[in-house]
This record gives C-alpha cells, structure tokens and sequence, in this order.
C-alpha cells in the first residue's frame, strides 16, 4: 500500500496520519482554539494541524513564512487569531504579539511552540473553515474566507479532472500556505490516495517569496521521481533556463508539471515539452478556491489557461471581463457585502470554441498609447517572460507612442545582447503597437527587499516606475511609433 506521505526524515500510512490528526484536533479542542494561526514550512505537522482544524471545526489561518512581520501581526490580529503555531526555532517575537507559550508540543513528531494570543472574537462569514491571506500591493494581506463545501468541492474537481494521469506521487514545490498548493498540492493528492513528498522548502530550492535554485529542484526530482508537482511561471522559467544550460532532461517520472500564478506563454511551454516537462498552464482566484481552469497532457493549447475543470463555471462579460462561478468564496474578512454568484475576476479574456480559456491581462492596467490603441501590459510581459533570458518584464506606455519596459534577466550578468535578443523575440510576435520601442535594465532585483515588489513576487507599477523614470521618460518623450 502506498504511503500517505513521504518526509525527510521519515514516511507515513494513511492511518498513522489520521491518528495524529485525532490526536492534535483533541489538543485543539483541550485549548479552546477558534482561530488557529500557523507559520510554519512545508512538514508532516503542517498538514496534520491543517486537517485536525478542519476536524475539530477550528477556521485554520495559515500564513506563509515570507510575510514579513508587520504583514503577521496584521493578519493575526485582523483575523482574531487565539492560537499561533511556529517552529521551535522561531523568534517569537517576529512573527507574534506576545503570548503565554507552551513550548514543544509535538506534531508529527515535530517540537512546535504554541502561543495563546489574548486575540478579539472576529466576526466572520457563516462555515469559515480557512482564512487565505493575499499578500496584495499595498502590503496589508487581504483576508479570503472559504467554507468547507467550496474547498471540497475544488478538491473532488481537481482529483476527477486528473484522475486519468494516474498520478500517485507528488512533489510539493511551493508553501502550503499558498492556496493553491495547500488544494491541488495536498487535498486533492490525499483525496485521491496518492503519495505527497513533502520536504523542507530549502531541500526544493525555494527561498522566501522569490528566491529559487533551479539545480536543486532538478536533484530533488531526480532523487525522489514524483509525478507531478505544481510551479510559479518564473521558477518553470528557471528550470528550463537550468535544464538548456546543463543540457539535460526532466525525469520521466513526470506526468504533469501544473504551472499557475500568473501568464506563461506559449513559446515558455513549448520549450519545457522540447525538454520533456509537461508543462501546463492553469488559472485560477483564490476568491474561487484557487483553481478554475488547467491545461491537460493530450488536451492542452499553449498559450490558452486551459479548460474549466468541473467544479467551475466561467463566462465573459460585456466588456470583456472573465466572471467566476461555481465554488467561490464567502466573503473577505472585515467586508459583510454578499458574494454574487459571479465574480468580477479583474482579469480581461475570452473563451475560444473549444472551451480554452484565454488571459489577455488584468482591467486595471490597460494602457491606452498617444495613438488611441488599447495595450494590456500583461499580454506583452507574457510575451517576454516566455524568453529564457528574462526573468522578470515590466511595460508602461500610457499616453505614450510607442511601449517601454523595465527587465530583470534570469542571470543578472547577462549582457545588453541577450536582453536584446529577447526583446526582438517578443516584438517578432506582436502586433506593432504592442510592441516595445525602449527598454532598461532594473536597477535591482524585483523583490520585497527592494521594494519594487510584493512578498509573493508581485511586481508593484508605481514603485519600478520611480526607480526607473529617468531611464524611460527622455525615450517615451521623444519615441516615435513602430512601423
């Protein structure tokens, strides 16, 4: 029989977990827990304390390590967290008010520190079972609130949808406390029977939101044959960056290589197959339980989000704005207003004749240039992320003739050639109003450390144009447009 899962140290049955679970939703009941807070990385004890929530009705706030501190405390108190689990190691004082602690409670065999927080009853939406914080762009983490019916039924969706890979191991690659990793990375694998491989995120190649070794996810696959795992479009971009320098291929262990979080384009997931990583691009809210729509083997279109997987409904709206229905969420925290049975995703797109869903940028940014044409800047960042020698692409042009973009390279060596190359690659590919007449080298890497991006790698607009408006203005001032 295979195991339920797989450690560094050690591996678990199905039954050894549900006796852990049973054990520690007891000591969560015995503390009077409402609100669990944990912060802790990927282990045995986190998915124990996870399910053991759900089973002791607790509503579980799992926040990811890279919050920073001000970030914690915030969502913390906001969400009225009573109960907070870290590691032993942790400094308490970084992530938590103080509290009275009881150090070394195990989990999974795990010495854990729980603090009691002297937290204020929170009011919060009927059948919360977790609280899925965003990082958001303006630094304070937005609270989304699922209920058990929502998370259960994207779990049974995701598990029907696969089902045909006969995926039985699988790599857990980012936090769990990323929604979408804690669903498809670990509910659904455990609903399905299969074995989840779960490691220190350092022994992945993870570090905090952004930092990533492509090397060292290659040896983990290597050493351990998984069948799937699930990837950020930047760290797919690595590996296959990896993989092309090193002149190697993926394991054939692979069946699926779910790759979500933001637009990868198709040139990106072309180069990953020639490699043999099955790529495929997903799509998903996690106002809509993380996952709505998945590129498949044998039924994929590069380029595209996917098809809608069966828990999910999607339609497109008037102005062209992608609505969400199916499992949504109920509510965000601190917000009392209904959730329609539509939800406006921000994200413009469409839906072609085959059911594929496609992205073309978020409604917020779209740029309208001097010449009356309507740009969204995420179609043309797509375009030169799929590059290899780009990591990261920033475009502005509002108002503008012609478009400029601020690039960070994979390898921050690389020369002005190579970034050129890319550039020529992308505008090769759009149309010419789309296309990037100037471009700059970012001064810094597009990090929370920075300051020109989110904790979770979200670029912030407003702060890479400050930096960088003394290298763009002068051309956008005096560009003229592409023939």
């Amino acid at each position: 029989m295979r195991p339920a899962l797989q450690g560094l140290h050690r591996t678990w049955s199905a039954d050894e977990l549900d006796a852990e679970v049973a054990r520690t939703a007891a000591h969560l009941r015995a503390q009077g827990t409402r609100v669990l807070g944990t912060v802790l990385d990927n282990s045995a004890a986190w998915l124990v304390l996870d399910e053991a929530a759900q089973r002791a009705g607790v509503v579980h706030v799992p926040l990811p390590l890279f919050f920073s501190p001000a970030q914690t405390r915030h969502a913390l108190q906001a969400a009225g967290v009573d109960t907070l689990v870290t590691a032993l190691t942790a400094q308490p004082a970084e992530p938590a008010p103080t509290g009275s602690a009881t150090l070394a409670w195990p989990v999974a065999g795990e010495p854990l520190r729980w603090l009691r927080l002297p937290a204020l009853p929170v009011a919060l939406p009927a059948g919360t079972t977790k609280l899925s914080f965003t990082s958001g762009t303006t630094g304070a983490p937005k609270g989304v609130c699922l209920d058990g019916p929502a998370l259960a039924a994207v779990t049974r969706g995701l598990v029907e949808a696969m089902a045909p890979l006969g995926i039985e191991r699988h790599l857990n690659a980012l936090p769990f406390a990323v929604l979408l990793e804690n669903i498809a990375g670990l509910m659904a694998p455990r609903l399905h029977g299969a074995t989840v491989i779960t490691l220190p995120l350092s022994q992945i190649g993870l570090q905090g939101a952004s930092g990533f070794d492509p090397a060292r996810l290659q040896a983990c696959v290597e050493q351990h044959q998984p069948h799937s795992l699930i990837l950020l479009p930047q760290m797919l971009r690595a590996w296959v960056g990896y993989l092309q320098h090193a002149r190697l291929r993926a394991s054939p262990s692979l069946k699926l290589v779910a790759v979500g979080g933001a637009a990868v384009g198709a040139p990106l997931i072309q180069a990953a197959w020639a490699l043999g990583l099955p790529a495929c691009e997903g799509y998903g809210l996690s106002e809509g339980g993380s996952v709505q729509t998945l590129n498949l083997p044998g039924a994929q279109r590069p380029g595209s989000a996917g098809r809608l997987l069966p828990h999910a409904r999607m339609r497109v709206s008037a102005d062209g704005e992608l609505l969400v229905g199916g499992s949504l969420f109920s509510g965000y925290l601190g917000d009392d207003k209904p959730v329609p049975a539509w939800w406006p995703s921000g994200d413009l797109g469409s839906i072609d004749d085959d059911g594929f869903v496609h992205l073309l940028g978020r409604r917020k940014n779209v740029l309208i240039t001097s010449y009356g044409r309507n740009v969204s800047p995420e179609w043309v960042e797509t375009a030169l992320g799929s590059h290899p020698a780009i990591r990261h692409a920033v475009v502005f042009g509002d108002g503008q003739p012609a478009l400029s973009a601020v690039l960070w390279p994979v390898q921050p060596l690389a020369d002005d050639a190579s970034l050129q190359a890319a550039v020529n690659a992308a505008n090769a590919q759009l149309p010419d109003y789309a296309r990037i007449g100037h471009w700059t080298r970012g001064r810094a890497p597009f990090d929370a450390a920075s300051g020109l991006a989110t904790t979770n790698g979200r670029p912030l607009r407003p702060a890479i144009w400050e930096a960088h408006a003394d290298a763009l203005a002068p051309q956008l001032e005096t560009a003229t447009p592409l023939e």
